[in-house]
């Protein structure tokens, strides 16, 4: 952290994350893709459900972050039979995670749906697919808990096995599940969530068989005591996590109710816009966590030079795959858009010219806000590791909630037509905001060390 040249460290500490966040990337999208040839009633289910699904991930994500930190400041103090304590809480507490999810799925899966369709089919499918996700998440949950112990543990290949098979297992079997390949049933959206917790019950399988042979984390299941200091522990530091995570699953839902006021048509293509931005976007979210600790880590040691080098070449490399998304958005929406076109044989109840037409146009304009969204990503994670995560919260609300939903229901009432406007207008002001805040207290503090240590040549 304090040797390595910059550029490599940034690069040796950012891949392997990038790469998991590609693969979950390619979860989503191949679940799209083959869901969509079915029938574009199941794509459209798939997009109310989303915001749930999110949610799920955000708190499983959110609670692994507070598992990791813990655990890993344990294993670093030498007190091992502690470390162990945290681990064995961590899958306990990723059960009471699944139990949540498992109620929500028996009993608020059809109300949820129904907020945004009456549509007796495009409900049903949303039902089928949320019901199986979430009372079959235990997968899901097993499977976090596994790769934040062998995180912390110093294992980075674990975590990719686990879920670089779990993705393969999907790509198999949603189209063979789906469309009722090799004797099995055709089984449609349910085949796919089907295919997703199969995916992730084999995850789950492979995290516990890591875990067992791991040697640096021993469990000791006998002696094993619930400690609420340990979980009231974990969740202070990853409830805002949380928090900062499930601001996407708030804005999904917000606009999936604006957009359903216009037209169907218009949520197909939020949709389809989140299961393609992905690609572009997980990469910078994967830089963004890589160079967190580089920065904290260099804060702590005084070293203002190595900090501004890690700015300035993650702002770099974020610019670089959002401008070459944009490109891309702008260049061909409408064959980004028919990787999800229906089937003739699908019975699809929303011609694909009119997502086509609405779609096209979409992309376009909110591929204008991927470079401005390139350099606040970046800055959020650096408020972060210089100890300002209000700032930090304050950056992303603007991006996902303060901003873009009230943008997003003026358009709807006023101007149906320019709602995608409000993506480009909510990154532009959280630009401004960031770099103000950046200008304000980022560059201050950074000055600070330079003042507290021998002075460098500024950049």
């Amino acid at each position: 952290m304090g040797v390595m040249p910059v550029k490599k460290l940034v690069l040796v500490m950012s891949w392997p994350i990038m790469l998991s966040m590609l693969v979950q990337a390619l979860y989503n999208f191949v679940d799209g893709i083959f869901v969509s040839k079915a029938s574009s009633d199941a794509f459209l289910a798939l997009g109310y459900a989303f915001p749930a699904q999110s949610l799920m991930i955000a708190i499983c994500a959110g609670t692994g972050v507070g598992v990791n930190a813990l655990l890993a400041r344990r294993l670093g103090q030498q007190r091992h039979r502690e470390a162990a304590e945290v681990a064995m809480h961590s899958y306990l507490i990723y059960l009471f995670c699944w139990v949540l999810f498992l109620l929500f799925g028996l009993f608020l899966a059809e109300p949820f749906i129904g907020l945004f369709t009456q549509d007796p089919t495009v409900l049903r499918y949303g039902v089928d697919y949320l019901r199986i996700v979430t009372i079959g998440s235990l997968g899901m949950c097993m499977q976090f808990s596994a790769e934040r112990i062998l995180q912390a543990s110093g294992n980075s290949i674990g975590p990719m096995i686990i879920q670089g098979a779990g993705a393969l297992f999907n790509i198999i079997f949603d189209p063979i599940l789906i469309f009722g390949y090799l004797g099995f049933p055709r089984m449609g959206v349910a085949g796919a969530a089907i295919a997703t917790i199969g995916g992730q019950f084999l995850g789950m399988a492979l995290g516990f068989i890591m875990v067992k042979r791991n040697r640096v984390v021993v469990f000791h299941f006998r002696q094993f005591r619930f400690n609420r200091h340990i979980v009231g522990s974990i969740y202070r530091i990853g409830l805002p996590s949380i928090a900062m995570q499930s601001l996407t699953t708030v804005m999904v839902f917000g606009m999936n109710k604006f957009l359903a006021e216009i037209s169907a048509a218009h949520v197909f293509v939020l949709t389809a816009y989140f299961k393609i931005q992905s690609f572009v976007f997980m990469p910078v979210f994967g830089l963004n966590n890589g160079v967190i600790p580089i920065v904290s880590y260099n804060y702590g040691a005084r070293s203002p030079q190595r900090i501004r080098e890690a700015i300035r070449f993650s702002l770099q490399l974020s610019l670089v795959i959002m401008c070459c998304g944009t490109l891309l958005f702008l260049a061909i929406p409408g064959p980004l858009l028919s990787l999800f076109e229906a089937t003739e044989a699908s019975g699809s109840t929303l011609p694909f010219d009119q997502v086509l037409a609405v779609g096209e146009s979409a992309l376009r304009v909110i591929s204008l806000s991927f470079p401005m969204a390139a350099v606040s990503i970046i800055f959020i994670g650096v408020f972060q590791a210089l100890g300002t995560p209000v700032i930090s919260l304050l950056c992303s609300l603007t991006r996902t909630l303060v901003v873009l939903l009230p943008a997003a229901a003026l358009f709807t009432f006023f101007y149906p037509a320019g709602i995608w406007a409000a993506f480009p207008i909510a990154e532009g002001l959280s630009l401004i905001l960031t770099i103000l805040f950046y200008r304000k207290r980022g560059l201050s503090r950074i000055a600070a060390l330079e003042r507290q240590s021998s002075p460098e040549e500024a950049v």
